[in-house]
Formats: structure tokens, sequence, C-alpha cells
């Protein structure tokens, strides 16, 4: 069974690695969706995998990588069938 969660995170987000940390943490846990980063400062990302392997990477999504200072984590249900993870261009 595969669940399906859309995330926006608040933060010091951008321009510490964010995305890149977040595609390479996704491809370990056999996560599909994508990531991408928001004109107002906050990364966006649709997380699509077991139950236990979202959860880990929402866990993980509230510290992310080592400079990134995360603030906010807002989670919701999300939808769509993704292939895998990718990084996709800002808006």
């Amino acid at each position: 069974m595969k669940i399906t969660r859309l995330l926006r995170i608040w933060g010091d987000v951008q321009g510490v690695f964010f995305r890149e940390s977040m595609c390479r943490k996704a491809r370990k846990l056999d996560i599909t969706g994508w990531v991408r980063n928001r004109a107002d400062g906050s990364v966006e990302a649709v997380v699509q995998g077991t139950p236990e392997a979202v959860a880990a990477i929402l866990e993980w999504s509230r510290t992310g990588p080592e400079m990134a200072r995360v603030e906010h984590v807002e989670v919701t249900e999300g939808q769509g069938d993704y292939g895998s993870f990718e990084k996709r261009p800002s808006v």
C-alpha cells in the first residue's frame, strides 16, 4: 500500500542543498515524487511510498540537511502516481 503526502517546509531551507539531500534520502527509502523551491523561500515536495517510508522522510524533513534550519513543516494529503523522485525547477 502506498500513501502520498504534500509537504511545505519553511525556514532556512534554500541554498543549503535541501532538494539534493531530499532526493538522496528519498531514493534510499524507495520514495517517489518530487521536490522544488518556491519563490516565498519555502521548499515544496510530494512524497509517495509505504507508510513507513513516508513517515521516515517526514521525520527527516523536520531537520533536513546539516546546513538547513527548518522552522515548520506542513503536511497534507497528496495526489498522483510517480515513478521516480526528481528535483523540479523552482516556482
